[in-house]
């Protein structure tokens, strides 16, 4: 496989990951909306209002995470696969002596045909520690020392 079809298909990876965890987001906020229906029907006092209060409260938070899903979209929407540099950037594939950086959103490991590949956000640690960084640089990570073999 090249360079822009491991891109492609890690992109498309992340973009799945990123669409599962919106739909069970959205899926949580119309739970909250419709036990907020429920508890408009229910009887009053304190322990209804305490209901609806912590329900209020979910939904918020909901929305937050929403808001924070949606930013991750359109950063997914920055990457541009066919894009090359000499540099590791957003969309970067870095090679090391160890393992293979795609520099994106932080999923963790993903496995394309025999290789594994490592999706880090460009602001997580491992991340910012790579931005910049080009074939021969070196860099440490955990206690462990890294050399970039290629960026593609």
């Amino acid at each position: 496989m090249t360079a822009v079809e491991i891109k492609i298909e890690l992109l498309q990876h992340c973009q799945k990951q990123v669409d599962n965890r919106y739909s069970k987001i959205k899926q949580t906020i119309a739970d909250i909306e419709e036990s907020l229906l429920e508890e408009s029907k229910s009887s009053s006092g304190d322990k209804h209002e305490t209901g609806r209060a912590m329900l209020q409260i979910d939904r918020e938070n909901a929305g937050k995470q929403l808001q924070e899903i949606e930013k991750i979209v359109q950063l997914l929407k920055k990457i541009d696969v066919n894009a090359t540099s000499d540099y590791a950037r957003l969309g970067s594939l870095i090679y090391t002596d160890k393992f293979t950086y795609f520099i994106s959103i932080s999923i963790g490991n993903v496995t394309i045909g025999r290789s594994d590949y490592l999706c880090v956000a460009l602001n997580s640690p491992v991340g910012l520690l790579l931005s910049g960084k080009k074939k021969g640089d070196e860099f440490s990570f955990n206690g462990n020392g890294y050399k970039i073999m290629s960026v593609k």
